[in-house]
This record gives structure tokens, C-alpha cells and sequence, in this order.
């Protein structure tokens, strides 16, 4: 059992009789009244995000988990097949189980998280940022370079991304895969 001062951002625990991760959280100390810590958490079974406040000093219940690496083969459908990159056995898993699956490309190495009471799969963690090449926006003009105006693109997993003006179809472009924006262009 561990208490909310032992809460932090990928912490699995059992809620509601659920399992859900942690995605953000917050200690909160009023000056009036007792502390809390305010949640936003993602069920590993539906993938729904709930808000959720726990009492400072509360018992949660943690979840053991353990992660391995394994390589995106292809998807099927709402299925994505994965191979362990040390045994190479396949899995398949759904796609409320990704949080991204449109920014993840086949080949990608992600890790996933596994229940240690029972092997079953929880999640999928891709990289913090994904290098993805535009396979479709509108001409970029010389100049405009200056402003923060953005324009949509569609890069080659098929996601719609705002890109700055300057950016063309061809050009590859760094990700980030927790807010899916665009954080760079990439010279090779």
C-alpha cells in the first residue's frame, strides 16, 4: 500500500475496482482546510481520462508493474501487433491501450507495461517525440518565418499536425507525442 505522497506520473493503481495510470497530478495546500492532491487518471481498461481528489495522508492502492521493449510491426483494424525486440513473440493489443496511435510509425520501439500479478498488458508508452516526414500540407512561402501562424499537415501515419508555414511536404519534423504538436523541423 502506498499513501498520495507517493503518488507521480506513471504510477499504476487500483481504483473503483479498475486499474488506472496516472497522467497528471498536483499536491494542493489551501490555506484553509487540510492538503489534497488533485489527479487526472487514465484507465488502462477504456482509456477514459477521470478527475479524481484524494485526502493528503490516503492509502492507495499501488499496482506492480514491469516494462519491456517491443517493436510496432503493423495494424490491423483498432488491433496493433507488436514483437518483443529480446524473444520476438508477438502480441496484439487494442488501440485504447496507445495513447498516440496515430503518430506511431511501424518499426517504432516502444515500451509496454505489464501487470506483474497476471502478465497482462496495461499500456503502451511511445517515445517522448517522434520524427514523422509531411506527406501533405499547402507551399511553403519564403519569408514566413517570422510569425507564429500554423497550417494543418498530414504526415505519413495519416495524422493531421499544425505545422509553422515554412514547413513543406517532403520535410521531416519532430513531434511531440504527448500534446501531438510539432516541435521542430529536422535537417538530415
Amino acid at each position: 500500500m502506498a499513501t498520495t505522497s507517493d503518488i507521480r506520473n506513471g504510477l499504476c493503481i487500483r481504483h473503483n475496482n479498475d486499474i488506472f495510470k496516472i497522467v497528471e497530478f498536483l499536491h494542493v495546500k489551501p490555506g484553509k482546510g487540510p492538503a489534497f492532491v488533485r489527479t487526472k487518471l487514465k484507465s488502462l481498461s477504456t482509456g477514459k481520462l477521470l478527475d479524481n481528489t484524494f485526502p493528503a495522508g490516503r492509502k492507495i492502492e499501488d499496482i506492480r508493474v514491469e516494462t519491456r521493449k517491443y517493436q510496432f510491426l503493423y495494424p490491423e483494424g483498432d488491433i496493433f501487433h507488436f514483437m518483443n525486440t529480446e524473444d520476438y513473440n508477438q502480441i496484439t493489443l487494442g488501440k485504447e491501450t496507445l495513447d498516440t496511435p496515430e503518430l506511431l510509425k511501424e518499426g517504432e520501439v516502444v515500451t509496454v507495461v505489464f501487470n506483474t500479478e497476471d502478465s497482462m498488458p496495461l499500456s503502451v508508452e511511445i517515445p517522448a517525440s517522434v520524427i514523422l516526414e509531411i506527406t501533405h500540407t499547402e507551399p511553403g512561402v519564403k519569408g514566413n518565418t517570422a510569425t507564429n501562424a500554423t497550417k494543418p499537415a498530414t504526415v505519413e501515419t495519416g495524422a493531421q499536425i499544425n505545422v509553422p508555414l515554412f514547413i513543406n511536404e517532403g520535410d521531416k519534423i519532430k513531434i511531440d507525442t504527448s500534446k501531438s504538436s510539432y516541435l521542430e523541423r529536422v535537417k538530415e
